[in-house]
């Protein structure tokens, strides 16, 4: 008799990196920005990617539609509340989309029914009804979310996905909005669910966890084991609040455990580290040196006794190749003799597609850094790209030239040179306790923007006393927080271009006419 085990069941990874992701305090980020991450995601090889939540601000509406016009191989996800106006302006931002979702949720905790809504059962069960039954009339794929399902009665809990689901829901997601549950209590939530729901075979149960206790990653993976059939996550786990389950830490879990779990996804592995590394760079959340799967520790072994055991069997004290997420084998790769063709090659490994502009610039200050340092990093070339896709998004202030003069117990003098549009324009200060304070002032100054810094770190992207040191900082502008990046050799050049970042960031909402903080018309989802 021939006894064969059934196929591993297939696990669909929704990513939320970019809604609610960006909520992550610091980690917004600009259109272009977006694209980028969109076409990461793509290529990593998610199911869904949720773009944004279009009735939130212009920018927002913006993102999705581009997106969906743009990004192939995956669907393409936009939230709205249960309201007409907010499913309309989703599908107004999705139409285009090959594979269009519209994601639609309603609170249903009884905390929520009493403090928030001011509803009851019925009127929710009507409001969720009638917000899937318009959603399903623009396309097939409709998700409904219960917002706080994991803090809703079972009895209540069950009709609402029940209505939902003969309304036209094709996917009931589960969200755990407030990290409250624990694993045990997901688990048995969704067989709850799986065994009353008489018709909840007609659609895809999803989970969707906050890690404000810690367990996001361990409240995905058991809904998993009792039949949940997609995950929500984000790269590198961030998200509102504490963030959300990690999407490597998820993926990874499956793929290492699959006499456990027996279960797969599309995702390319090898890809997480690149996925991870752009997210970062791209909102200046840097990755703890200890987080699971992509830290920079997550393959150090520094303990003799594991050296020992490593040297000997490898699976010792390795359960995943570091190979497999995305590490290289060996980080110094480039020097001041490399051609184009090598760097081209060595930013896909990293996870870059370039253009031949962005190649062609990249490698002209790859070219100038290879004079300041013997070897080139990866981390060098990462910032190096890094520095050339912030200055693709936001062109209007460039740094030409700078001057410092410094001394002990003296007034620093800065000279700056920037250019906007076609006209440069130079400015000296002299003020300031410290040279990277008369940057801030001169910049100011130039662009006529009053920046108030609320945090600066330096931290370096490699090894060595001649490695590059990226800036971040957060600006205050007018009520509103900005981020900046900038990277270079030298730490006030480096300065700077975080400033000019933060600056041309403000004026791309300026043109998108985003709404100011606290505006009304600007609602915050908490899916």
């Amino acid at each position: 008799m021939n006894m064969t085990s059934p196929e591993p069941r297939s696990i669909q990874i929704f990513d939320t990196t970019l809604r609610d992701g960006e909520q992550s305090p610091g980690g917004s980020m600009n259109l272009a920005e977006k694209l980028e991450v969109a076409q990461a995601l793509s290529e990593l090889g998610v199911d869904v990617i949720e773009a944004g939540f279009p009735i939130a601000s212009p920018g927002d509406f913006e993102a999705v539609r581009q997106i969906s016009q743009t990004v192939r191989g995956a669907v393409i996800c936009g939230l709205a509340r249960c309201n007409d106006k907010d499913i309309d302006r989703a599908w107004e931002a999705l139409k285009h989309a090959p594979q269009p979702r519209i994601h639609v949720f309603l609170a249903t905790s009884a905390i929520h029914r009493e403090f928030k809504l001011r509803m009851s059962t019925d009127e929710i069960i009507a409001r969720a009804v009638a917000g899937v039954r318009r959603a399903a009339n623009y396309c097939d794929d409709v998700e409904f979310s219960p917002e706080d399902a994991c803090r809703t009665e079972h009895d209540f809990l069950c009709r609402v996905v029940e209505a939902t689901i003969d309304a036209g829901a094709t996917t009931i997601n589960i969200p755990d909005t407030v990290g409250y549950a624990t694993p045990s209590e997901v688990y048995d939530r969704i067989q709850m669910l799986r065994e009353r729901v008489p018709n909840i075979d007609r659609a895809v149960l999803s989970i969707h966890c906050h890690d404000d206790l810690g367990m996001a990653t361990a409240n995905s993976l058991a809904a998993v084991a009792a039949g949940a059939g997609q995950v929500e996550c984000t790269i590198n786990g961030i998200g509102e609040r504490a963030g959300n389950a990690a999407l490597e830490e998820v993926v990874m879990a499956l793929r290492t455990r699959p006499d456990f779990y027996h279960c797969r996804t599309n995702i390319d592995t090898k890809r997480l580290v690149p996925a991870s590394r752009l997210l970062s760079k791209t909102t200046g959340l840097v990755i703890q040196r200890n987080k699971a799967i992509v830290g920079r520790n997550a393959f150090a072994h520094e303990s003799g006794i594991h050296q020992d055991g490593m040297l000997k069997e490898r699976s010792t004290y390795e359960i995943m190749s570091p190979e497999d997420v995305g590490f290289s084998k060996t980080d110094l790769v480039l020097g001041k003799h490399s051609g184009r063709a090598a760097l081209a090659d060595r930013a896909r490994i990293l996870g870059y597609s370039l253009s031949g502009e962005q190649l062609q610039a990249v490698f002209d200050r790859f070219k100038d850094l290879a004079d300041k340092k013997k070897d080139i990093y990866d981390g060098d070339i990462v910032a190096l790209i890094q520095q050339q896709i912030s200055t693709d998004s936001d062109p209007q202030w460039t740094l030409i030239d700078y001057e410092v003069t410094t001394a002990k117990d003296k007034t620093p003098t800065v000279r700056l040179v920037l250019r906007h549009g076609d006209q440069e324009t130079t400015e000296t200060a002299s003020r300031g306790d410290g040279p990277i304070d008369a940057a801030f002032w001169a910049v100011g100054k130039i662009t006529g923007i009053d920046l108030v810094c609320k945090d600066y770190s330096v931290r370096s992207a490699t090894l060595g006393q001649d490695a590059i040191g990226e800036v971040n900082l957060e600006v205050e502008y007018r009520g509103r927080s900005y981020r900046g990046v900038g990277a270079s050799t030298d730490t006030v050049e480096a300065t700077i271009l975080a400033m000019l970042s933060a600056i041309n960031r403000i004026e791309s909402q300026r043109q998108l006419g985003s709404p100011p903080e606290g505006d009304a018309a600007a609602p915050q989802a908490t899916v």
